[in-house]
């Protein structure tokens, strides 16, 4: 959402982080979902329009668990359930493991601080870990 408000004060900071990032920009879908509800409530048609044109561009990735991640996120989800996180931001999790990643782009630190990679550590949170 941030990436398309124009009155979001941290825009700038969210377009130089993902300028910066190497490779491919994966959303997961229910997140993609979500933004397109949020946008198109809070911006309007036109802009939520925009987002979906950028995804046909392919300057976003929308990918969808399989069954063997829905699997593993109900078992994650049982770990870290008094967090009570999510479809959203599980999917993160699960599809940050897929593409053997550890940088996620949220503001969501209350839960991303928390939670842990699959392959264990912790994550990155962009842009806030980035100088």
């Amino acid at each position: 959402m941030t990436l398309v408000d124009r009155k979001d004060p941290r825009q700038p900071i969210v377009r130089e982080a993902l300028r910066r990032e190497p490779g491919s920009i994966v959303i997961p879908a229910p997140i993609s979902a979500e933004v397109d509800y949020l946008v198109g409530q809070r911006l309007g048609r036109r802009i939520r329009l925009d987002v979906l044109k950028d995804i046909a561009l392919g300057n976003f990735q929308v990918v969808c668990l399989d069954p063997l991640e829905y699997s593993l996120l109900l078992e994650y989800d049982e770990r870290y359930a008094d967090l009570d996180v999510g479809l959203a931001d599980l999917a993160v999790v699960m599809l940050a493991a897929r593409f053997h990643t550890d940088r996620i782009m949220t503001w969501d630190e209350r839960h991303f601080r928390a939670l842990r990679p699959l392959r264990g550590g912790t994550f990155v949170l962009l842009p806030q870990d980035e100088p």
